[in-house]
């Protein structure tokens, strides 16, 4: 007698079950990836998105949150040109790229420095420089953006007294060194360079390339540490001039400075004791890189040993020296005068 076996047990003979012929694949792929929440139209957020474009097309393109649009023609007044903006804008560890003040904002507009928004507070007393700070914006594209005080706090540093009004400013695209001095000989002309020894403070440096466009100079040289960068406030001191006399950057300066010298340049330091007075310098009317010191300590030692000539400005009186910019400016009109005497 054959036994019962396990209950339950399956029975009859081993091997491949029968499927179903494919005709359960499409339930087993499943319905594919959950849609957004804005494209759900039963979702609240679809119903937010769906509002928002409808404000977007009454409003004729004003900028609303996360958005960065020119103004149309629509916004070109002051009344109704600034909007709400509620997304997270810049820490105050930008601080370096963005202005603030009422009075440095509309200089800045004026002197046509690169911005990529203008932020005005809540609820801010429309004056004449604000309302000419928005329509200087307008005019030229910028974006602007009515966020709250402590978002402009956050921006430009707590401890700054930025009057409700700030101006962002994108960071400034440096040159190779190298690079800048192939553009200047392609052109056919003499090099007149400045490079700058430790300069930190920005106002300086917009003086020196203020000075460099007025007087011939095609350019500046940076060393990459150690130094102030073409900031907002360089930009604005400057009075326009950083959009004509382009910037490098040099990893080494005084690798870049031996590298000028074999290319056939000369190296001419400024130093309150220099060897040679400057209007006695004959290397005015050659290929020329004035290098000029910082603020305080003047050249480095290994600047000097690598200029062909330290050059001191005489001075009258009972001034002592003469500070970073001035001296540059100085040194700068005497070349550029011996020059136009020797064409």
């Amino acid at each position: 007698m054959a036994k019962p076996g396990r209950p339950g047990a399956a029975k009859g003979k081993k091997g491949a079950r029968v499927g179903t012929g494919g005709h359960g694949k499409q339930a087993l792929e499943g319905k594919g990836p959950t849609p957004k929440a804005e494209d759900r139209k039963n979702h609240k957020a679809y119903k937010a998105k769906q509002s928002a474009e409808r404000r977007k097309e009454a409003t004729g393109g004003i900028v609303r949150r996360g958005e960065f649009l020119a103004p149309t023609a629509k916004t070109a007044g002051t009344r109704g040109a600034t909007a709400r903006n509620t997304s997270r804008v810049a820490k105050a560890a930008d601080a370096s790229e963005t202005l603030s003040g009422r009075n440095s904002v509309v200089e800045a507009l004026k002197a046509k420095v690169p911005a990529t928004a203008l932020f005005i507070a809540q609820r801010i007393e429309m004056d004449d420089r604000v309302k000419e700070a928005i329509t200087l914006a307008n005019k030229r594209g910028i974006p602007v953006n009515e966020v709250t005080r402590p978002e402009i706090d956050r921006m430009t540093g707590f401890d700054s007294v930025h009057q409700g009004i700030a101006l962002q400013v994108p960071p400034y695209k440096y040159q190779h060194p190298q690079e800048m001095l192939d553009t200047i000989i392609s052109r056919g002309q003499k090099p007149l360079l400045v490079a700058l020894d430790g300069i930190t403070d920005p106002r300086n440096l917009g003086a020196i390339i203020r000075s460099v466009a007025a007087f011939g100079g095609q350019g500046i040289i940076l060393p990459q540490r150690r130094s102030t960068g073409v900031t907002a406030s360089a930009w604005k001191t400057s009075a326009g001039a950083a959009a004509r006399v382009p910037v490098a950057l040099a990893a080494n300066l005084n690798a870049t400075l031996k590298e000028f010298k074999k290319r056939g340049l000369f190296v001419v330091g400024l130093d309150a004791d220099g060897d040679i007075d400057l209007p006695n310098l004959e290397l005015s009317s050659e290929p020329l890189v004035i290098v000029v010191g910082s603020e305080g300590k003047g050249l480095s030692r290994l600047v000097s040993e690598n200029c062909d000539a330290i050059v001191s400005i005489p001075i009258t009186g009972d001034t002592e020296s003469l500070n970073a910019g001035i001296a540059a400016s100085v040194t700068l009109y005497e070349v550029s005068k011996r020059r136009e005497r020797l064409r």
